[in-house]
């Protein structure tokens, strides 16, 4: 009798907390903003017919953004809109050619669109004696103003898998002795092909000298390139080039006749031959200092 009494009032006590669970279920909300609110926001309850509740949220003011007006500062006097990338007339080649020159200078080979011949830079090949058969291909000697002289010649090796690749590396010295000179560097499994394609990259790297009527430099000057320094100073009318190595040889294919020079660093003669170039580089002339000043040439030394 117990014991029926005991599984009755369980089952009664299951019975009600199922129908309590159920009863007690609260319907879902989610909410959803139409955007960021920027003042005291009003809830606005949407009717459903389901158990789910949303609320929207929007500005208490509606006419502060409804009557906003963008309104841009005006141009000013003589302002001129950019055109768009894809107005306007195409390019030609000349234009083309002509900026690419600017930037990078003149191409290997043809006509510049600056005014420049740098057909020298290709040696014609002609048919002469010599070889099986006297069919040997001969270069023509290159007659462009420029006199050429070799610094140094240089066995090198590269090792590679199979062994030793042996070749020549020549650095050549190149100018007009009227303010030009370049320097060039190549390689080659002969010392002639060597000289010759470090004569071609010479003229490809061409600088301007600024010199006086003394046929000096107009100031003092130092330039370095990687280990070595070299410093140059000008030097009065009968004094000749006073210099060694690398740079002597840079300062009278210039055409300098009256020079110090001094090497402070290293002895290479490739470093101290582009140090030179690097040191004349930064002269300039009083004319174009007077000019960028604005003032005549007199007032320099005032």
């Amino acid at each position: 009798m117990a014991t029926t009494s005991a599984l009755s009032s369980l089952s009664s006590l299951s019975l009600h907390n199922t129908t309590s669970r159920i009863t007690s279920s609260r319907p879902i909300i989610s909410f959803s903003f139409l955007k960021r609110p920027t003042t005291t926001l009003t809830p606005l309850k949407a009717s459903s017919s389901d158990q789910t509740e949303t609320i929207f949220f929007e500005d208490q003011n509606p006419e502060i953004t409804a009557n906003a007006v963008f309104d841009p500062p005006s141009p000013p006097e003589g302002f001129v809109p950019a055109p768009y990338f894809d107005e306007g007339t195409d390019e030609t080649e000349a234009e083309i050619a002509t900026a690419y020159e600017e930037l990078y200078g003149p191409a290997y080979s043809g006509e510049s669109m600056l005014g420049k011949d740098v057909n020298v830079m290709d040696s014609k090949f002609k048919k002469g004696g010599g070889g099986i058969g006297g069919s040997k291909p001969k270069k023509e000697k290159i007659r462009d103003g420029f006199e050429e002289r070799v610094v140094q010649v240089r066995r090198v090796t590269k090792v590679v898998k199979g062994g030793k690749q042996l070749k020549f590396r020549a650095i050549v010295v190149v100018g007009d002795k009227q303010g030009n000179v370049g320097v060039g560097c190549a390689k080659a499994k002969e010392v002639v092909a060597a000289v010759q394609k470090s004569a071609i990259d010479a003229r490809r790297n061409i600088v301007q000298v600024p010199m006086t009527k003394y046929l000096t430099f107009p100031h003092r000057s130092e330039g370095d390139y990687g280990a070595a320094k070299v410093m140059l100073r000008p030097a009065s009318p009968g004094t000749g080039v006073i210099a060694g190595g690398a740079v002597r040889i840079v300062l009278e294919m210039a055409g300098v006749e009256n020079a110090l020079g001094k090497q402070l660093g290293s002895n290479n003669a490739l470093n101290n031959a582009r140090a030179t170039l690097a040191a004349v580089q930064q002269m300039r002339q009083f004319k174009d200092v007077a000019l960028e000043r604005g003032i005549p040439m007199e007032e320099l030394w005032k």
